[in-house]
């Protein structure tokens, strides 16, 4: 892999206020740690990585809630509210790795259990500790209907 480049041209960035609740959740749904910049002030970074899916995590302490733009909204607003970040598995079968989730996180964070939708691909969608909207997908391309 080249050093330099980055494996999408977008990568999603993801303000928590504790970097520890990131590493345990995201660690249980196969998440690596790729590298990590300590918490201090609003300078915490995390990223994390499975397969070729890469998240990165900003802040990681309190200081979240005064970032110069979220700052406007209510600390109790759900995290990423209208956004849902979509996550293919290639690495794994999607039966195994729902039962692998249930187990390893609990049910409390299934919104969607697992489902063969109308198009015939499964999916099943969770919430992260912070309100994130996750849907996990079997493996895919969305670039060809």
């Amino acid at each position: 892999m080249d050093k330099n480049n980055a494996l999408s041209d977008i990568i999603l960035e993801l303000h928590v206020p504790d970097f520890d609740i990131v590493k345990d959740f995201y660690g249980k749904l196969g998440f690596k740690i790729v590298w990590e910049y300590p918490v201090k002030g609003q300078s915490g970074y995390l990223v994390m990585k499975k397969h070729d899916s890469v998240l990165a995590f900003f802040c990681g302490n309190d200081e979240v809630y005064n970032h110069s733009y979220f700052k406007k909204f209510p600390k109790d607003t759900p995290r990423g509210y209208g956004v849902e970040i979509c996550i293919y598995l290639f690495d794994q079968d999607i039966d195994s790795y729902y039962k692998q989730v249930v187990e390893s996180v609990g049910e409390k964070y299934i919104v969607t259990p697992l489902q063969t939708k109308p198009w015939g691909t499964k999916d099943f969608r969770m919430i992260d500790p912070f309100g994130y909207y996750l849907c996990i997908r079997e493996k895919g391309n969305i670039l060809h209907k």
